[in-house]
């Protein structure tokens, strides 16, 4: 197994087990947190153990890893972040995340993501990161132009959700694109 427990300034990111049940399903029972997730809201706590369930299979089958977001300094699950589509073969992924609404807006999202990002590039040797979005969902189009990600196109239909069919549009990010991202801040970090 390669699933490692991350950390940066003010978040943990760690495995999500069943004890975190009832934080997931307060999360993705929220409808502005599932509008734009790709999933039906949860309707009872079972449905996030089958949810943890689903994540586990998917790290043992090596098609996907999910940690839970955890604030540091009080120990309270906010989200998850993670990889979908997962193939070490063809050193690719999808990443996704989902964060408490209480928790928008105050950068937790873009910290995760970097840490996973650089996990990714760095440890496993990914090539590239996709991320599938909903056109309507402009704060997860922003963190991903934040993190050089290039929109590649749209997919017609594609996702499913609420008896009706929407468009996502599709981002990318390269490996040398994300390390010459890291360098530029680098050099300009030192030029201050």
């Amino acid at each position: 197994m390669w699933l490692k427990e991350l950390e940066t300034e003010r978040l943990r990111l760690i495995e999500i087990g069943h004890h975190h049940a009832e934080s997931l399903f307060e999360i993705l029972s929220k409808d502005e947190v599932t509008k734009y997730d790709g999933i039906e809201s949860l309707i009872r706590v079972e449905d996030a153990r089958r949810l943890i369930d689903s994540f586990k299979s998917a790290y043992i089958n090596k098609r996907g890893l999910r940690w839970g977001v955890i604030l540091k300094d009080s120990g309270k699950f906010i989200g998850t972040v993670g990889l979908n589509q997962l193939s070490l073969a063809n050193k690719r992924a999808e990443i996704g995340y989902e964060i408490h609404p209480e928790y928008w807006r105050n950068q937790f999202t873009s910290e995760a993501v970097n840490e996973v990002l650089g996990y990714c590039f760095e440890e496993l040797g990914l090539k590239r990161i996709a991320a599938l979005t909903f056109k309507d969902n402009i704060a997860s189009r922003n963190l991903l132009k934040k993190f050089g990600f290039k929109e590649e196109g749209t997919l017609r239909s594609y996702l499913f959700l609420r008896d009706q069919s929407h468009d996502a549009l599709v981002f990318s990010l390269l490996s040398s694109e994300f390390f010459q991202l890291r360098q530029q801040i680098i050099q300009e970090s030192n030029r201050l």
